[in-house]
């Protein structure tokens, strides 16, 4: 396999020629994948390195075996700067102002999150009175109809209307299964 055109300089030989994955379909096999060699690898990473300079990005490629080329003189070194005086008090300014900002979102949290629980406990309390004088009124109700139903055979009014006792008992009993049901 020729990896190389001939008559072209390195910079000149495009990726397709360098790179067997970009050659035309059905052109290569299996065993030309497995048969790179490292200088093949050099070739390719010659090739980017050129490719990336043209278009502007940053020569350094990293190789198999960690090393680098060299950096593009466009880059500037990575080098710690000294902080001068003003930098450190903007800092330490910047730091205590963000240290006062932190101390009051915890206090403005903490106070909501106390509110909430106040409120959550009176609305339970209030829901638990609730349901006591429900009860108490079902009781009531209760009495108040068996009341009822135990004047009824005795009532003048219904007698007029033509209803017997037996009519009234019926009514009494039906009135109850309806309210075990309800209930």
């Amino acid at each position: 396999m020729m990896l190389q055109h001939p008559g072209l300089g390195p910079s000149e030989i495009s990726a397709s020629a360098v790179v067997p994955c970009l050659s035309p379909p059905g052109s290569l096999l299996f065993d030309d994948f497995t048969n790179l060699t490292p200088l093949v690898k050099e070739e390719l990473r010659f090739a980017i390195q050129n490719k990336r300079l043209s278009s502007g990005m940053s020569s350094t490629v990293s190789d198999s075996v960690g090393t680098t080329s060299e950096t593009s003189p466009a880059e500037p070194p990575n080098v710690k700067k000294e902080i001068t005086p003003e930098e450190c008090e903007r800092r330490k300014r910047r730091r205590e102002r963000n240290k006062i900002a932190a101390a009051k979102c915890r206090n403005k949290k903490k106070e909501r999150t106390d509110c909430l629980q106040k409120e959550s406990e009176k609305l339970e309390s209030i829901n638990a009175e609730l349901k006591a004088q429900i009860e108490e009124l079902k009781n009531e109700k209760q009495q108040l109809v068996y009341m009822l139903n135990l004047h009824r055979p005795t009532c003048i009014v219904r007698a007029q209307n033509g209803r017997t006792p037996e009519d009234e008992r019926n009514l009494f009993i039906q009135q109850i299964k309806e309210g075990m049901l309800q209930g």
